[in-house]
């Protein structure tokens, strides 16, 4: 079922330089994509992402997973944050911990990521070496929803680059890069324009 709610909150996850997430509440302070922001959580206390939350004006937090006694712990202590902001949507910008089925189920649906991949294809970490060491010819990005494996959930948008023979591992990720700010963009704005709907592991775009 569509969600028809006016305007959506979008909260982010991430653990480094927060590109992806600069990508997407951008869109959002100037409009183009009409929901609110939330709020930032990083697992690291040094994340880039900070800085660029600041500069925006997004409130951000620091949530140290080594505080609590078990990932079950620290992920309560994310949720309280999400649900005080009213969170619709949470964008996994560059976030490198493995979720838990709780917080999955939590905001099923609702957990967006993006993966340097055309999935199924090199899921996991190191996409893009994955990519080279294959030998594929035709790479590319992947925004899906989280779910219970990794990279296995149901896929919304893809773009698809060419390997050339040139290619290292940085410029390779450097180009792939570029197109994940813009599909992660689109379908950011694809949900909180109400048009899309998720139907067993398809994803329908309205």
């Amino acid at each position: 079922m569509l969600n028809k709610k006016t305007k959506k909150t979008v909260s982010f996850l991430a653990s480094g330089r927060g590109s992806n997430f600069k990508a997407v509440a951008d869109k959002i302070i100037s409009g183009n994509i009409k929901a609110t922001p939330g709020i930032l959580i990083c697992d690291k206390p040094d994340a880039a992402a900070f800085e660029k939350a600041a500069k925006l004006g997004i409130d951000s937090i620091f949530i140290d997973p080594k505080a609590f006694a078990s990932k079950a712990d620290y992920e309560k202590e994310m949720i309280k944050h999400f649900d005080r902001y009213k969170t619709d949507y949470i964008v996994a910008a560059g976030y490198m911990r493995i979720l838990s089925d709780e917080i999955i189920q939590h905001y099923k649906n609702r957990i967006i990521n993006i993966h340097p991949s055309l999935l199924p294809a090199f899921q996991g970490r190191d996409a893009q070496n994955q990519a080279i060491e294959y030998g594929v010819k035709i790479t590319g990005c992947t925004t899906h929803f989280i779910d219970e494996g990794t990279d296995t959930g149901p896929i919304i948008l893809q773009r698809a680059i060419n390997v050339n023979k040139k290619d290292t591992v940085h410029t390779l990720a450097d180009r792939i890069l570029k197109e994940e700010h813009k599909i992660l963009v689109k379908s950011i704005k694809l949900l909180c324009d109400g048009k899309i709907e998720v139907r067993g592991r398809h994803v329908i775009i309205h």
